[in-house]
């Protein structure tokens, strides 16, 4: 389970960072059991979000599993754990047509269960915050679209979106409902059933690409910026945050006043 927090104070700017696991509601099988809400933690949370003048959010994969889409590395929940599906590497798809049908054949089937989901409380708090002034920048290390769908606009998708489409070789980029369309037509007879969804489409990216978001952990460390965190279980930022929180990420945000 991963949902991380970054929290810092600096002239006046604060940052929030969160990613991976964090939520549950009606998807409680990709969501680890978590502890009681702690209201002292809730303070010391509302605090960091009261005193915050220029908030800078950050999401990744777990504030999107309450929606239904399952991570992969979460404890006993995530695809790894419960699966033996290993994603196509991003380096094959490039260099290999055959890897490449063998993708766009799972993305098809998968597509029509994957992009209808929607927000969940979480997204839903996030984009309020934004309305309301008290969020500065989103940035997501998640390609579903789900903030854009919550109505976040002062948003970065820093590893794209899987609901538009770029061809590698003219860099056209085209919307992923209109590429479905021409699936259809072209394979009429072909069907197949989904089996589960995946976080990224099934693509695995390099392990520079899938912790990205570390860095920013890391620079808020190098400039001595207070560091929070909000995950069911451990994360390799434990030793540089000043505080954890052990919560899930749809049940918390909807409690902070971002006013």
């Amino acid at each position: 389970m991963n949902c991380r927090w970054t929290l810092r104070a600096a002239k006046g700017r604060w940052v929030v960072n969160i990613s991976q696991q964090c939520s549950h509601g009606s998807i409680g099988l990709f969501v680890p059991p978590s502890p009681p809400l702690d209201p002292e933690k809730i303070r010391e949370l509302q605090r960091f979000i009261t005193l915050s003048k220029r908030l800078l959010v950050m999401t990744g994969a777990g504030i999107s599993t309450e929606s239904g889409i399952p991570d992969y590395r979460s404890e006993k929940v995530g695809l790894y754990a419960r699966t033996d599906r290993k994603p196509i590497q991003h380096g094959d798809f490039l260099r290999s047509a055959p890897v490449r049908q063998r993708y766009w054949a799972r993305n098809f089937v998968g597509w029509p269960r994957f992009s209808s989901l929607q927000p969940n409380p979480a997204h839903w708090a996030l984009s309020n915050w934004e309305r309301l002034g008290k969020l500065y920048w989103l940035v997501t290390q998640n390609v579903d679209a789900l903030h854009t769908k919550a109505g976040s606009q002062r948003l970065t998708e820093l590893h794209g979106c899987m609901h538009r489409v770029l061809c590698l070789n003219c860099g056209e980029q085209i919307p992923r409902e209109v590429l479905q369309e021409h699936f259809e037509a072209l394979n009429p007879t072909w069907s197949a059933e989904a089996h589960g969804l995946a976080p990224d489409g099934d693509v695995f990216l390099t392990e520079e690409q899938v912790y990205s978001g570390y860095r920013f952990i890391l620079t808020a460390r190098e400039k001595k910026l207070p560091i929070a965190i909000l995950n069911i279980g451990p994360t390799r930022s434990d030793d540089l945050a000043c505080l954890k929180l052990e919560s899930r990420c749809g049940e918390l945000l909807p409690l902070i006043d971002p006013c």
